[in-house]
């Protein structure tokens, strides 16, 4: 049966590859009979691309929950791809759409969480630890009569993009360093987002008698890329893949924020996230990687840290300034 898919925060980067993945690649899209984008940004280049593919946009005004369940609920939504949006109030907003699609009675959700965020705490890592509180809202719904919402859930927690290392092209390009503050001593294993968005799609598009596939239904999937590395070892992997010398440096948490601060399409929010991550290496809470799950869903390898390099190969070989590389403006997807 052809799904009416909702996928939230399609301005933003997840949203939109996720979104293009399922309209383009004909192994998804024949699945859907329609596919509405909810953004908070109707002018955003990503939201009209997605139009230009036969998206339905839907403008998405926060703190209008009962309009946001009536919108979802004209549009006979029976699928909905829940992203919490980069927004300084990324945590209210989240909670109303959760509601919102209890509210609607949509059967099928899909939650896109964070790695790491189990690990987090409370007081050092806000920005990361709210995920968990954002699960368990959508978890919660497996017991509550008055809603479907909770009839067949999938929780995705990705890990740390590894499009976020394109914050550091000028650096690489300029002077072949990659300045992180996560130490010397411990390891993370970042992961491509088009890999993100090639099991959001599966999950998506995935068809059983209860709703998602049988093999996706109830599933908590934690995604990592497949090399865990030091920071020496990224630089090595980029250095590899560009053809010249990449070395890396620790730097202070301070001088991280200054270099994100450099962005200024970085929200705030997205910023504070990426420095919490970066804490979370540092106490040695990110030695793992969790492939299985991206294997037996697609049936394939995921990206290897040199080839998402060698994706993004004229980011760092470019001439230009900061802005050049800004991880919000390109990313990919394999084919």
């Amino acid at each position: 049966m052809s799904r009416n898919l909702c996928i939230t925060a399609v301005d933003g980067q997840t949203g939109h590859l996720i979104a293009e993945l399922l309209l383009t690649d004909p192994n998804f899209s024949k699945r859907f009979k329609s596919v509405a984008g909810l953004t908070l940004d109707i002018e955003h280049e990503h939201v009209q691309q997605l139009e230009s593919l036969g998206a339905v946009i839907v403008p998405h005004q926060p703190g209008r929950e009962r309009a946001l369940t009536k919108q979802l609920k004209d549009l006979n939504v029976d699928t909905i791809c829940l992203i919490p949006p980069t927004h300084p109030d990324k945590y209210d907003i989240t909670f109303e759409l959760i509601n919102a699609t209890k509210k609607a009675n949509i059967p099928n959700v899909c939650f896109i969480s964070a790695a790491g965020a189990d690990l987090a705490d409370a007081k050092k890592q806000p920005r990361l630890h709210e995920f968990i509180a954002l699960e368990h809202l959508v978890m919660a719904a497996k017991g509550d009569t008055s809603t479907k919402a909770g009839h067949s859930p999938v929780v995705i927690r990705a890990g740390f993009y590894a499009e976020n290392l394109l914050l550091y092209a000028t650096q690489i390009r300029e002077e072949h360093i990659l300045p992180l503050p996560v130490g010397d001593a411990h390891k993370f294993a970042p992961i491509a987002l088009g890999d993100i968005a090639q099991v959001a799609a599966h999950v998506l598009s995935g068809e059983g008698p209860q709703g998602f596939a049988d093999e996706h239904r109830g599933q908590l999937i934690v995604l990592t890329g497949p090399m865990l590395a030091a920071g020496n070892e990224i630089a090595t992997a980029a250095g590899k893949a560009l053809g010249f010398d990449v070395k890396y440096e620790d730097i202070s948490q301070a001088e991280a924020k200054r270099v994100l601060k450099s962005h200024s399409e970085l929200d705030s929010s997205e910023m504070e996230f990426l420095l919490e991550y970066y804490s979370l290496v540092r106490e040695g809470k990110t030695n793992y990687i969790s492939t299985h799950a991206f294997h037996d869903i697609t049936g394939t390898h995921p990206t290897e840290l040199e080839e998402v390099f060698k994706l993004y190969a004229a980011e760092f070989q470019a001439q230009g300034d900061g802005s050049d590389g800004h991880v919000s403006k390109r990313r990919k997807t394999k084919k």
